[in-house]
Order: structure tokens, then C-alpha cells, then sequence
């Protein structure tokens, strides 16, 4: 009778390999996402470093608290003065202190980043609370004043408030097409990047000087307006309009990166 030969080692490794079984395979897995950084990014790309100098956090707070002071007492004080007698006026403070509030933000949110992934991510919020609530607002808020004026047969920008005031929204506009036109499109508007990235620290120096015009304007109106002192009194508009501002301008320049303006 004939016996088998038990199968030679190399026989044995040909039929595992043959019949491959995942309990002798190594383990490898194949199945796993690919990572969400693009292979093209660097290694310490890959990973956000801190940004925040000494003094950035406390300066933030101080300026959301002076910004969301301002912006709380005019809005009761206008909601106290019975509305509905104000007319179209009732928009006007309304909408331009909730402006500057979204302008400080959007101000806020940009201003530390110095690293691919944060810029880009502070971009996109700078320009979704600046372009869809701070600019509307103020639009409409500017517009509810010059429709009332004109129902009403008063004359526009007798004041150094509504001077200061529709100088400081020409100059936006042009503001928002030098950045807008810097980043949309690769920069197409200005000849392509890198010729438009050039255009990126004087919109942010444009921007450092609107800002304090705005808070300015919002001075005038609310420190020494008709309306403000016939409906509050001297320490509210005091600490809303003036001490308010002030900290707050102040708050922004101390996170403000200098390096980031280099013209020389």
C-alpha cells in the first residue's frame, strides 16, 4: 500500500499562498480614509500651532465686551424711545451699532492668524460676517436716514456725525472691492496672484484707519445727538459711546500683527 509523503515545506508555502486566509495574512488596512491634509502640505503644515501673543485673549474680550455694550444700550435705548414714533429713524441706529459690531468681529476673527489652515479659515468668517450682516446693515441703516431726511424735506450732512458718517460708507465700498478683488478668483480683478497679494496690507492699513471712523461717527451720534440726550442719560451715554469706543479701538490695536504691514 502507498503511502503519501507529508507535502515538503516548499509545497505547504505554495498552497498558503494559494489559498491566501486573512488569519495568516498580515494585517493591513486598506479600508482607512485618506487623510484630510493634502499630501502636498508640509509636515508641520499639517498641524496648527498657537498663534495668540501675550495680552491677544484679554484684548478680545475687552473689545467683545465694549462692542456688545455699545451695541445693547442702543438698541434699548431705541426700543424704549417708542418705536413707532421714530419712523424709518428707528432703523438707523439699530442697524448701523449692529454693523460696527459685526465689523469688530470680522476684525477679531482675522487678526492672529498666520498660518495656511487659519487664514483660511478667518478669511472665510471675516468676509461671511462682515459681507452678509455688516454691510447690509450699515447699507440699510444709511439708507433708512437719507429716505427719512428726504420725506421730511431736512437737509443731508449738515452735521459732522452724517459727514464723517457717509465718507466713512463711500470708503467701505471701496474697501470691500480692493479686498474682495485681492481673493476672489485668484485675484483676478488686479492682474492675478502674486500681484494681488501685494494689494493685502494696504487694505488691512485701509481698514485699521475705517475702522476708528466709524467708531467716531458712532461717537458724534450717540455721545451728542438730539435724540440720545433727550432719552438717556449722561453716564449711560457716557460709558456706551465714549468709554465703550475707546476701549474698544484700543482693544483692536494692541492684537493688530504689524508684520503683516510691512511696507518697508
Amino acid at each position: 500500500m502507498a503511502v503519501d509523503s507529508p507535502p515538503s515545506p516548499s509545497s505547504t508555502h505554495d498552497e498558503i499562498g494559494l489559498h491566501s486566509n486573512a488569519e495568516y495574512e498580515p494585517y493591513t488596512n486598506e479600508t482607512a480614509e485618506a487623510p484630510l491634509v493634502p499630501p502636498e502640505m508640509g509636515y508641520d503644515e499639517q498641524f496648527v500651532k498657537p498663534e495668540g501673543r501675550r495680552g491677544d485673549n484679554p484684548a478680545f474680550w475687552a473689545a467683545i465686551t465694549t462692542a456688545s455694550v455699545f451695541l445693547i444700550t442702543t438698541w434699548a435705548i431705541a426700543f424704549a424711545s417708542n418705536p413707532t414714533s421714530l419712523g424709518l429713524f428707528f432703523f438707523h441706529p439699530i442697524l448701523q451699532s449692529l454693523a460696527i459690531a459685526a465689523f469688530t468681529y470680522g476684525i477679531l476673527t482675522l487678526q492672529p492668524t498666520s498660518q495656511p489652515r487659519t487664514k483660511a479659515a478667518g478669511l472665510t468668517r471675516h468676509q461671511v460676517v462682515i459681507l452678509a450682516l455688516g454691510v447690509p446693515s450699515i447699507a440699510l441703516g444709511t439708507l433708512a436716514i437719507v429716505i427719512r431726511k428726504s420725506l421730511h424735506g431736512h437737509p443731508h450732512f449738515t452735521t459732522w456725525h452724517g459727514i464723517i458718517g457717509i465718507v466713512s460708507v463711500a470708503w467701505m465700498v471701496i474697501q470691500i472691492l480692493v479686498g474682495g478683488g485681492s481673493v476672489w478668483f485668484g485675484g483676478r480683478l488686479f492682474g492675478g496672484n502674486p500681484k494681488a497679494k501685494m494689494l493685502w496690507k494696504y487694505h488691512r492699513l485701509s481698514g485699521y484707519t475705517l475702522f476708528p471712523l466709524f467708531l467716531f461717527t458712532a461717537y458724534l451720534g450717540g455721545a451728542w445727538s438730539n435724540w440720545t440726550t433727550g432719552n438717556s442719560p449722561y453716564v449711560v451715554r457716557l460709558l456706551a459711546f465714549t468709554i465703550s469706543p475707546i476701549v474698544l479701538l484700543s482693544a483692536v490695536l494692541v492684537r493688530m500683527r504689524r508684520s503683516k504691514m510691512q511696507f518697508f
